[in-house]
């Protein structure tokens, strides 16, 4: 018998597109780098998670050796949050420093990270960074 067999075989599975994920324990993040965000965030929802943030900032205790620096690093997470590029490592490292320094506002923390205009940010920086954030917020 011929090999034509074979090279059927060969034909089909050369003209499927796609991905192939081949194995245990893999993840997988896929997205089309050409994708548009679906939905912008206005004015006024950047007002009310402006306004989240001043409600935590004024949880701060007005004294303590940690006040300074829980007010440097809401500022940093404000920015981390609403640069177009989504600065997930910066949002980690804020989120443990509430829970270890100030645990009575890691909850106020929490919640800033899980904003859903957060999260519509997160998702229309694209790409993995969608992914990592809901990462970071559930786990």
């Amino acid at each position: 018998m011929t090999d034509k067999p074979t090279e059927a075989r060969f034909l089909r599975a050369r003209d499927i597109s796609g991905q192939a994920v081949i194995g245990d324990g893999n993840h997988v993040v896929a997205g089309n780098g050409d994708a548009k965000p679906t939905a912008t965030v206005t004015e006024a929802q950047l007002a009310t998670l402006r306004d989240a943030f001043a409600s935590v900032r004024a949880e701060i205790p007005t004294e303590g050796p940690a006040t300074d620096r829980a007010a440097e690093l809401l500022d940093e997470l404000e920015e981390a949050v609403t640069t177009p590029q989504t600065n997930l490592t910066t949002m980690a490292y804020v989120r443990r420093w509430f829970a270890t320094n100030l645990p009575a506002l890691a909850g106020s923390v929490a919640a800033l990270l899980a904003h859903p205009v957060v999260a519509q940010l997160a998702e229309a920086a694209g790409g993995g960074l969608a992914a990592g954030y809901h990462d970071l917020v559930n786990g």
